[in-house]
């Protein structure tokens, strides 16, 4: 079982990429990866620097992941996200056989764990993933309301 320090140890780490997203004028979402207490993969919104509609934290960070093991599917390993999940991302956690989500702030427009729907507790999928949200959830909901208000002058 993860301690809650723990938690936010990762989670730190994920809104620092979600700082480097955002300065360099993506959506300030940043995504860790994390197996048995060691990093396997992390990544940051970059949309706009790939040219990649699919290039979402958690899918940047899946991508890292997958090529430090060598392995597309990433059993027993804990996807740290600041923010809840879209269709794609929790969709890719599912077909990568990601063991836990921990996310930092909902989505209530495009989040699919608990937000808009709960497709990670969808019983026809073959594959199970234990999420818990709100870990740090102020601070990256902070981050996002910063980068919106700005992007709107």
């Amino acid at each position: 079982m993860t301690s809650t320090a723990e938690h936010e140890q990762w989670m730190r780490r994920a809104l620092a990429l979600a700082d480097r997203a955002g300065n360099e004028g993506e959506v300030p979402i940043g995504a860790v990866i994390v197996k048995d207490g060691q990093l396997l993969g992390e990544g940051w919104n970059s949309v706009i620097a790939f040219k990649d509609p699919t290039a979402h934290a958690e899918v940047v960070a899946m991508r890292d992941a997958a090529q430090m093991t060598g392995n597309y599917r990433l059993p027993g390993s804990t996807v740290y996200v600041t923010l809840e999940p879209c269709t794609m991302c929790a969709g890719a956690m599912i077909h990568a056989r990601v063991a836990e989500l921990v996310f930092a702030a909902k989505e209530p427009k495009a989040g699919v764990v608990c937000s808009t729907c709960s497709l990670l507790d969808e019983p026809r999928y073959n594959h199970r993933i234990r999420w818990q949200g709100g870990v740090l959830a102020e601070m990256s909901s902070e981050r996002l309301q910063a980068f919106f208000r700005e992007r709107r002058k």
